[in-house]
């Protein structure tokens, strides 16, 4: 059983699909194929079923993903204990996702400042939902990730809050309720709300507040880019809660009056089982700085 192996297995089981993997291994589809065949044939056991197009696990698949994921996380970590010998030497590759939001309005400086203290770092750096991240770290496939805090994180998953985001209650200025001195939460549930999508964080904040008054939100539209919701709450198609970082004279913040604050955790996330390269450990240590 090989590494070769392993990662052509996680690559079609992810993907469900022999040419995807191909493409993500940057191999032909029939040096994918053989590599599962060897698999198979070294475990005895077929592992995937094809059946036209469709490509499903098997029970031996299925039972074999986990424990693959965890061996090719240990020989990352074992290549990482032993590249951090010399403590001092702060070189190689740091896989590393940030959300959209995070990406615009939080990291370019210390990533500048970063990339200067680091020359020799090569930084593969990806810009993704937070929710992507968060599954890329617990995966093994990134080494750190910037996202917006899961409110209930996997065990595996360790996170340190870097930013806290206060969110605020936003209209334009022509909105039906931009003018009124006091509102109630109960107000809001009347008019439209432009919100992050249903499977993200910080949509589940909110439901969950709202939820806790006992009230149903009237969701129009959904995006998980927060630039793109300022944008449509700036042209009056509805209400949102926004961070302080978003608003800008077009909008108008509303007075909830019955609303106890709403804060989302921005921070770092890693896998608890992974040991952390000198690259990463220096960029955590400058995160830290920010708190």
């Amino acid at each position: 059983m090989d590494t070769n192996s392993l990662q052509a297995f996680l690559a079609v089981a992810d993907s469900r699909s022999f040419s995807k993997a191909a493409d993500a291994l940057f191999i032909t589809q029939s040096a994918v194929s053989k590599r599962i065949a060897l698999l198979e044939e070294q475990l005895d056991s077929k592992l995937f079923d094809r059946i036209g197009r469709t490509v499903s696990m098997t029970e031996a698949g299925n039972a074999l993903l986990p424990r693959a994921r965890d061996i090719l996380l240990q020989l990352d970590d074992a290549r990482r204990v032993i590249g951090n010998l010399n403590a001092g030497d702060v070189t190689g590759r740091l896989s590393l996702a940030a959300s959209h939001h995070i990406s615009l309005h939080r990291l370019p400086p210390l990533l500048k400042q970063f990339s200067q203290e680091c020359p020799r770092v090569e930084l593969d750096l990806q810009f993704a939902e937070s929710e992507i991240a968060y599954e890329g770290v617990l995966k093994g496939d990134l080494e750190l990730a910037l996202i917006t805090l899961s409110p209930q994180p996997d065990a595996a998953i360790r996170s340190e809050i870097i930013w806290d985001d206060l969110l605020r209650y936003v209209v334009a200025p022509d909105h039906p309720l931009a003018n009124k001195p006091r509102i109630a939460l109960q107000e809001l549930t009347r008019y439209n709300a432009i919100l992050p999508g249903s499977n993200t964080f910080t949509r589940s904040l909110v439901e969950d507040l709202f939820a806790h008054h006992q009230l149903a939100l009237n969701v129009s539209m959904s995006t998980n880019y927060l630039d793109t919701v300022r944008m449509m709450v700036s042209i009056g198609l509805g209400w949102s809660l926004l961070p302080d970082s978003l608003i800008t004279p077009e909008l108008r913040v509303l007075n909830v009056i019955d609303s106890e604050p709403v804060h989302r955790n921005l921070g770092l996330i890693y896998h608890r089982n992974r040991t952390l390269s000198n690259a990463a450990g220096y960029l955590v240590e400058m995160l830290r700085q920010e708190r």
